[in-house]
């Protein structure tokens, strides 16, 4: 088998994934950690730390990082999600040893130097003021606060200005050092690579790491049912109707997912057909889905004309409707199952994607899913399947209507939304 995983004696999990067949390699450093691990005063420092990292080491200056990266043709970048942070690079098979050796140091040896920090809170502040210049991405973050509300999962992984006017070097080495603890950090890597010699590269510096202690156990939220209207000066009504979803690790994840591509998943969904083609109401519309470690969300969107959001919003609840009542065809089954494993299919020719489901497996399943298991549960599912997910998630769950516009006075029909 290709994958192969050891696990350092202070708990650090290494795992390998070889690609002979292409000349990248790629590289993630990382951590089960993200902004749902925060307090509301601690909101946005594993984002500030992601973008901190890159700002000089005991040995590297921020600009020696970017140089040194540069000068071998290397990617490297980094996100902070809700429940972990990853460090990536991606470059030729010929500069592994360099890879290794940069994304180690800006790892373990990051000084967060104070002057660094202060030139870093402005270009976050501009992150922010990015996000809030984005209808399509606030509406989301508007909808997930009225969604969870007071739990971190309802904050913004950006965090809030006030916090990071305030973060001080202090901070930030106090939540690094209690957080990035050995037992929750991953080191995955995929491509043009040889297990024992990326294992070799990758032991004596983490190897080091002391274990850590034990960390507050993360608090499953309830989800809320409310109309959340934001009235802002723009062109359109941004529409977000969020509900029940699944956990990451729920045996009913293949049935949900394509439940998704039908619904709303693709451009031959039943939403984006209805209200976009046949409609012309809408630009963008979509479902998606938000899985977390114990909890889940099902999501749908549309942008639209003040005048077209309760006929859009009706024409939901009418396509929700149908899945509820009615089973889906063979057709639109199948089809959603080879878009899904052509994707798949696809991506796994990456050794970004295949470094990313690395971690991911090991972080979720403790152990690799290979694609053909994942095709196999796929072609499993039937059309009794996702009929009867369909009536345990959109039976009376909580709901929440979100909408960002010009909504003054606009009473939008929103009672008996999944009836």
């Amino acid at each position: 088998m290709s994958v192969k995983k050891i696990t350092l004696d202070n708990g650090i999990r290494i795992l390998t994934y070889r690609m002979p067949h292409i000349r990248s390699a790629s590289m993630g450093v990382w951590v089960n950690v993200g902004a749902r691990d925060e307090t509301e005063d601690q909101n946005g420092l594993s984002h500030f730390i992601e973008h901190m990292i890159f700002k000089g080491t005991t040995r590297r200056s921020a600009f020696q990082i970017a140089k040194e990266f540069d000068a071998i043709g290397g990617h490297t970048n980094a996100f902070t999600a809700m429940e972990n942070t990853c460090y990536h690079a991606r470059l030729m098979d010929t500069h592994l040893g360099t890879m290794v050796d940069i994304l180690s140091d800006i790892f373990l040896n990051s000084v967060f130097d104070p002057l660094e920090i202060e030139h870093e809170r402005p270009v976050i502040f501009q992150e922010i003021g990015m996000m809030e210049d984005s209808p399509e991405e606030l509406i989301h973050l508007l909808s997930d606060r009225a969604h969870w509300g007071q739990n971190s999962l309802g904050r913004s992984i950006l965090g809030t200005r006030e916090n990071v006017k305030n973060f001080t070097s202090q901070n930030i080495k106090d939540y690094f050092h209690r957080f990035y603890q050995p037992d929750r950090i991953i080191i995955s890597a995929a491509g043009s690579l040889k297990h024992d010699q990326f294992v070799d590269l990758i032991r004596p510096a983490f190897e080091s790491l002391p274990p850590g202690k034990d960390l507050p156990e993360r608090i499953t939220p309830q989800a809320h049912s409310q109309i959340d209207m934001h009235d802002k000066d723009i062109e359109q009504v941004h529409i977000c109707i969020v509900t029940k979803g699944l956990p990451v690790s729920d045996p009913r994840r293949y049935a949900f997912s394509l439940m998704n591509t039908i619904l709303g998943g693709n451009m031959s969904s039943r939403l984006f057909q209805e209200i976009r083609e046949r409609r012309g109401l809408a630009y963008s519309v979509y479902s998606f889905i938000s899985p977390y470690i114990d909890t889940g969300a099902f999501g749908l969107y549309a942008g639209v004309e003040r005048r077209n959001v309760n006929a859009t919003i009706e024409l939901i609840r009418v396509e929700i409707k149908k899945l509820k009542n009615q089973t889906v065809t063979l057709i639109e089954l199948n089809n959603a199952k080879d878009y899904t494993i052509g994707n798949l299919m696809l991506a796994s020719e990456s050794s970004d994607n295949q470094m990313v489901r690395l971690a991911q497996n090991e972080i979720h399943f403790k152990k690799f899913l290979p694609l053909e298991e994942i095709v196999a549960h796929i072609m499993a599912i039937t059309p009794d399947d996702i009929h009867a997910l369909a009536i345990d998630l959109f039976q009376n769950p909580p709901i929440t209507l979100t909408m960002l516009g010009p909504v003054k006075d606009l009473n939008p029909i929103a009672e008996d939304l999944y009836v």
